[in-house]
């Protein structure tokens, strides 16, 4: 017999119907605040339609296992994410070092809600790794081009490796903000702050324009 988790058992139904479609809606966004509050693996499909408050039946019929939901939801959450960084780099034209590093804890704290499993999805099942590293391939990369943005002159390897620490101090923010990261009550600010000095000293070098002048004549 096959396993469960195969791609080919993971298929789902897809509503034609309004009310369908809402029922759907419905499920998985019970499942994704279990999947956030208690983790992937101590989610339980009755758990799941319990909170939706729908009947375990319904649940199978869209979804015939837990792995379908968790596939689901990951390509939802990368259609999301998708969607949000594009635009980000017209936000950060314009914007200063500062401004950009608010920009970014706060795109981050509005696509929680809506990605809020998206964190315990990334960490389980191997052959959800492709879309695991697309999420952070889309993060990251919305991120480079938003730093480019504000700084056109950044070197892009360069914008590559500011936005992998950039994102890391998003991660910690969030941990900070759902209490399962060590802080206190101004830690959250505090990161904030470095967040904002640490672009500005990254990216007010290369976003000023050159004054000099080569024959020396700024000098007299």
């Amino acid at each position: 017999m096959g396993s469960t988790s195969s791609r080919t058992d993971r298929t789902t139904l897809q509503p034609q119907r309004a009310v369908g479609r809402q029922r759907v809606a419905d499920l998985l966004a019970a499942a994704s605040d279990l999947i956030a509050e208690r983790g992937y693996q101590a989610t339980t499909m009755a758990a799941i339609a319990e909170r939706a408050g729908a009947r375990i039946g319904s649940l199978y019929r869209f979804f015939p296992n837990k792995e379908a939901i968790a596939d689901t939801l990951l390509r939802r959450h990368l259609d999301i994410l998708r969607e949000a960084y594009a635009t980000l780099g017209q936000r950060a034209a314009g914007a200063t070092p500062e401004e950009l590093a608010d920009i970014l804890i706060d795109l981050l704290t509005t696509l929680y809600p809506r990605v809020k499993s998206l964190p315990a999805l990334m960490d389980v099942s191997t052959d959800r790794t492709e879309l695991s590293q697309q999420s952070r391939t889309t993060a990251l990369g919305g991120i480079s081009a938003a730093l480019i943005a504000c700084a056109p002159k950044l070197d892009r390897r360069e914008a590559d490796d500011i936005a992998t620490v950039v994102l890391n101090n998003m991660k910690t923010m969030l941990g900070m903000a759902l209490k399962t990261a060590p802080t206190s009550p101004g830690a959250p600010d505090e990161l904030r702050l470095m967040n904002r000095l640490y672009l500005a000293t990254r990216l007010m070098p290369v976003q000023k324009p050159a004054t000099g002048h080569p024959d020396g004549a700024d000098r007299l």
